[in-house]
């Protein structure tokens, strides 16, 4: 049986030698989350305590930003829980685009945080109100620091070893919450040397950072939702299937689904190609791009043929 010109052949799905057992990085992105949890859990009540007392708006912003990042933990860990669901007729890719709908639930926490620690912020250089306990302030801002730089370290490593961008942009949240900390210190530090207002404008420059890594989180999971993908990836599916025997000419697409990257390449065949050779190309496509794109979690390949001249 020999491809019709100008028909496609049904597109065929290989599996993949380069495929990770889901379970297992389930287990390791819910480990990563409730560990992140528990560690900002404890900061942010620390902080939080200290910042009362001291009367700190950069310490009480940093700390509220803390516990706002064990409400971003729920929401991944949700996404994550709902994303399990096997393909089927209703959902043919399954539901792992719930991990990034999670994200934007960890993007609106940290527009939220950034609008509330502004206002705090300025409402402390309005007021001109004074902060007390500042050596307590001072540790309780280290403790934020190191807090926070250790979990953002184990959740950027998981995320990028599972491919979840959801994790990663909670685990630059986190960063973001170390950066908040030190310039909670640098306006505590401030004050102890004499400067009561500075405490207000660390606030200030605190907001600034949760607005940076806000803007890039949104972007990134923006790009995501909309099928961005970086254009190598489109480059590496077209120029190995090219270089691939029996291929005349090949169209890549491809998109992301939650941590799996799909990629579909459409090969153009001779005409006089059967059916059977058709899908042999299709799976020499598929094992070469393996090797050259190790993230690629699915890859569909259709056959057309060329038309006889």
């Amino acid at each position: 049986m020999h491809i019709k010109s100008g028909v496609r052949d049904p597109a065929t799905s290989f599996p993949l030698r380069n495929v990770i057992d889901d379970r297992d990085e389930r287990r390791r992105a819910n480990r990563a989350v409730v560990i992140g949890a528990f560690g900002l859990a404890l900061t942010g009540v620390l902080e939080l305590a200290v910042a009362l007392v001291s009367g700190s708006a950069a310490l009480l912003g940093d700390a509220l930003h803390n516990l706002a990042d064990v409400t971003t933990s729920i929401v991944v860990f949700v996404g994550f829980w709902g994303s399990r669901g096997l393909a089927s007729p209703r959902y043919p890719y399954g539901r792992e685009r719930t991990e990034d709908l999670a994200g934007i639930g960890v993007a609106l926490v940290i527009w939220v945080s950034a609008v509330f620690a502004g206002w705090e912020s300025v409402e402390k250089l309005v007021r001109h109100s004074p902060t007390d306990h500042v050596g307590w302030g001072i540790a309780a801002a280290a403790l934020g620091i190191v807090g926070n730089q250790l979990v953002a370290r184990y959740k950027l490593v998981v995320g990028r070893r599972i491919q979840s961008s959801t994790l990663i942009a909670d685990a630059k949240h986190s960063w973001l919450d170390a950066l908040s900390s030190a310039g909670a210190l640098v306006g505590l530090c401030a004050v102890a040397a004499g400067w009561e207002w500075a405490d207000g404008v660390a606030g200030i420059v605190v907001t600034g950072f949760i607005c940076h890594v806000g803007w890039e989180v949104t972007s990134d999971i923006g790009h995501r939702l909309l099928d961005g993908v970086d254009p190598e990836v489109i480059e590496t599916a077209e120029a190995v299937a090219a270089e691939t025997d029996g291929v005349v000419h090949a169209h890549a697409r491809a998109r992301w689904t939650g941590r799996t990257l799909r990629v579909e390449v459409e090969g153009w065949v001779a005409s006089d190609t059967t059916v059977a050779d058709a899908e042999r190309i299709g799976r020499l496509v598929a094992d070469q791009l393996c090797e050259r794109l190790p993230e690629m979690r699915s890859f569909t390949w259709a056959a057309r043929a060329v038309p006889p001249a």
